[in-house]
């Protein structure tokens, strides 16, 4: 299978929060895997995720405008601006 990604992701298991609404609404995520340009993410759901939002990687203390490219199930990837 070729990779179209731009840059490899490293598989890692990191907290993250999904803030969106203006910053009014957050929802936890587990950041599965990542690279300089986007990341795939685990989210609960019971909560709708907008296809545009503010990514925070809790551990490393950084944030990401961020864009869904694809959803299945709880599994959601996306693009960092």
């Amino acid at each position: 299978m070729e990779n179209k990604r731009g840059n490899p992701r490293q598989r890692v298991l990191k907290g993250g929060r999904i803030i969106f609404a203006g910053g009014s609404f957050s929802v936890g995520c587990t950041i599965r895997n990542l690279s300089a340009n986007g990341a795939r993410l685990q989210v609960p759901t019971t909560v709708t995720i907008p296809d545009k939002f503010v990514l925070v990687d809790t551990h490393a203390g950084t944030r990401h405008d961020a864009f869904v490219m694809w959803r299945s199930g709880d599994q959601i990837g996306v693009r960092f601006e």
